[in-house]
């Protein structure tokens, strides 16, 4: 046995370790990969994106035999959307809604997270869980009981109406609370001895250090409330206060099925979207990489 052993000790010094260069090697095969990747699925996003703008720059009646070639470019689908529709007051509506979701759903949900992080009562892992849940429901199911309790209260037709059921609570509560756990409990005990209370450490410490939280939160939840189209389809009548999906869905449907058109009013709803995205990737990468999403 002591001879095996030893053999077996002997044959593990002799094993030759890896030298740096062909760990270098292996790190740079690595990157390469990884990079090659992101550049094939950037192209493969790439391909609807460009497909919608050479329909968009068509005449419709090109349109019924798809192809990549533009024989005849005209800008008559986007002259026919900003002609026959409130555009501008559509931007507003969205703009508007979108901007005061955000707000409201940094402001909820960091509260709630902080509460539900920092201190210590009953049920409060129940409440968190049932927070959880609520992430899993379909907001379909929720879409009837809604519209009838803002139709009891009188609240349809008005910017209350697409703000207070846009706010993506249980998600947002989640990204904060996971930041919030990540911070040193030294902070508000520190705090606490200088005779801080709960409403001045998350204004004067948690809140300013949750930065890269608050920026995903609030350009997830004004993306989504951009996007969406079902509820303010149901919830709002009057043009003037239709956002861009809901503005834009209704020029269509009087023109029925003309891809030009459809693609033309994708790409006005969407480049407010991309313009955000240009300007704020930065944080948005920060957030992300910063509030436990990162794996």
């Amino acid at each position: 046995m002591t001879t095996i052993t030893d053999r077996s000790d002997a044959a593990a010094t002799e094993r030759p370790s890896p030298t740096a260069a062909s760990v270098d090697r292996r790190m740079r095969v690595f990157n390469a990969t990884c990079v090659g990747v992101l550049i094939a699925l950037a192209l493969l996003w790439l391909v609807p994106l460009l497909w919608a703008v050479d329909t968009a720059l068509k005449p419709n009646a090109e349109t019924t035999n798809p192809t990549w070639k533009i024989e005849n470019p005209t800008l008559e689908s986007f002259r026919t959307l900003l002609e026959q529709g409130d555009i501008i007051n559509w931007y507003a509506s969205s703009l508007i809604t979108a901007t005061l979701s955000a707000l409201g759903t940094v402001v909820a949900a960091s509260l709630a997270a902080f509460a539900l992080s920092r201190m210590r009562f009953r049920f409060r892992w129940a409440i968190f869980w049932f927070i959880l849940i609520g992430i899993m429901i379909p907001r379909q199911v929720l879409i009837v009981p809604q519209f009838r309790e803002f139709q009891v209260v009188n609240l349809l037709n008005t910017y209350w109406s697409i703000i207070l059921p846009q706010i993506p609570l249980a998600i947002a509560v989640f990204i904060f609370k996971q930041f919030f756990d990540g911070l040193p409990r030294d902070l508000d005990e520190a705090a606490r001895i200088d005779g801080a209370g709960f409403f001045h450490i998350y204004r004067r410490i948690a809140l300013p250090l949750a930065r890269p939280a608050v920026s995903a939160v609030a350009i997830f939840s004004f993306v989504w409330t951009w996007n969406d189209l079902l509820w303010p389809l149901l919830a709002l009548t009057n043009p003037k206060l239709m956002t861009i999906p809901v503005g834009l869905a209704t020029v269509q449907g009087t023109y029925g099925i003309r891809y030009a058109d459809t693609m033309a009013s994708a790409i006005l709803g969407a480049l407010p979207l991309v313009l955000v995205f240009l300007l704020f990737q930065r944080r948005i990468v920060e957030g992300m990489a910063n509030t436990g999403l990162k794996g």
